[in-house]
């Protein structure tokens, strides 16, 4: 990629700079424990971008013993799903085998964890109990449904495609808009919530299918912020939007819809009733409602930063979008995040714990980049990093490309390989 701007990362700096990938797995060698000692047991919940950076690093440690709880048989990608709804991507592409995850070591249990009781120190599944000395959560998220009255009522026809294993529903959406035309209504939410530049991502790709296949309609966004989130990002993402699909993207802001009619196809909101041929609603996001079953937090769950333990129980560890902090909710930053975990419960755990840092010392947080695709050959970069003063709150530092650009579409692709390579390879 010698024709990259010295502002974007070069193949090389994608690959191997910790910040930006967090290729970088723990060094700790596979030492065992004396002989007739057991190992710690370290239950992790979820297998997406964040349970993963967990479970691989603690069982490439050779330290523990690691159960990771995920219902699905194979890991399907949020991130770069926008290529696959537009058609441009198969399905496959998205799609990751944990073939190799189990062969560090993992022991890989394919059910839902329905409760946690703390006090026992065990997650419950739908058959067993798991019993844990260290809990890691990376649950994701649930959305608000009862949020926008209607939208229960009519799930079955509303694909939101903000979790996994929900793209092909919204991708038979869009094909089928795609070919009859009408009006494309896409709704977005408040923050925090997830990846907060997939929705005008999502437009923007879609519009582009408009125009490619001649479709007659329009995609009205209905967003209830005043530009589009996160702000650092508002001005190329208009910029993309007014500037290449003018025609075909419409664009309201400071409007939260009040009912939606699934059956009708009625998304009513305070300026009046939108008529609409197919419907991505977005509702607000929060934790499961695991969270709040074993009392580690309401809408987010609640951490000390920069640990991730739980502020109600010092063997809990919640990272990824379930956690309640300011870093964005996004796969890179999850995964960062569950290595950091990981680590940390591996030097507890030998007894070589990282000496606390003292107060009014500056630490690095897990960051993360994010592209937003535009189009077929461009993107928007969106590379945050984060750190925090000890008895501080977290600080973002944003770097976004000025506008959409063909380089950072190109080191998209590069960034998604070398993610899942480490992930998965």
């Amino acid at each position: 990629m010698n024709s990259t701007p010295s502002n974007h990362p070069s193949r090389r700096q994608l690959l191997h700079s910790g910040a930006a990938i967090g290729l970088a797995l723990l060094a700790t060698g596979c030492a065992t424990p004396p002989s007739g000692k057991a190992k710690a047991r370290v239950v992790v919940v979820g297998g997406g971008w964040g349970g993963i950076g967990a479970a691989r690093t603690l069982a490439e440690s050779g330290q523990v013993e690691v159960t990771m709880l995920e219902p699905h048989p194979s890991f399907m990608s949020c991130p770069m799903s926008a290529l696959y709804v537009a058609g441009l991507k198969p399905l496959s592409y998205l799609n990751h085998s944990y073939r190799n995850v189990d062969r560090t070591g993992v022991r890989r249990v394919r059910e839902r964890a329905t409760a946690i009781d703390r006090s026992a120190r065990f997650v419950q599944t739908e058959t067993q109990r798991l019993p844990y000395d260290y809990l890691v959560l990376a649950p994701g998220v649930e959305y608000m449904e009862d949020s926008l009255p209607g939208f229960i009522e009519g799930r079955d026809r509303l694909p939101v495609g903000f979790r996994a294993f929900e793209h092909e529903a919204v991708r038979l959406q869009v094909d089928a808009f795609l070919s009859q035309g009408g009006i494309y209504v896409m709704t977005v939410p408040r923050p925090p919530f997830r990846c907060p530049p997939a929705p005008y991502e999502r437009a923007c790709m879609i519009a582009e299918q408009m125009r490619k296949r001649g479709t007659r309609g329009k995609i009205i966004i209905v967003d209830a912020n005043s530009d589009p989130t996160p702000a650092p990002t508002a001005r190329p993402v208009r910029h993309a939007m007014e500037t290449l699909y003018p025609n075909e993207i419409e664009y309201r802001t400071d409007m939260t819809p009040t009912r939606i009619d699934a059956g009708r196809r009625i998304l009513s909101t305070p300026e009046g009733d939108i008529n609409y041929t197919a419907a991505n609603i977005i509702p607000p996001m929060r934790a499961p409602g695991l969270i709040r079953q074993a009392g580690l937090g309401e809408r987010w769950a609640s951490v000390h930063l920069p640990s991730f333990q739980s502020t109600a129980d010092p063997l809990v560890y919640v990272i990824g979008d379930a956690q309640g902090t300011l870093l964005p909710k996004s796969g890179h930053v999850a995964f960062g995040a569950g290595q950091q975990v990981a680590k940390e419960i591996v030097g507890l755990v030998t007894g070589r714990p990282d000496p606390a840092p003292a107060p009014g010392t500056t630490v690095a947080l897990p960051g993360g980049i994010c592209w937003a695709k535009v189009s077929e050959r461009t993107a928007i970069m969106v590379n945050v990093s984060a750190s925090m003063q000890i008895g501080e709150a977290a600080r973002l530092r944003f770097e976004v490309d000025p506008q959409h650009n063909e380089p950072s579409k190109k080191a998209s692709i590069v960034w998604a390989d070398a993610m899942w390579g480490s992930m998965f390879g």
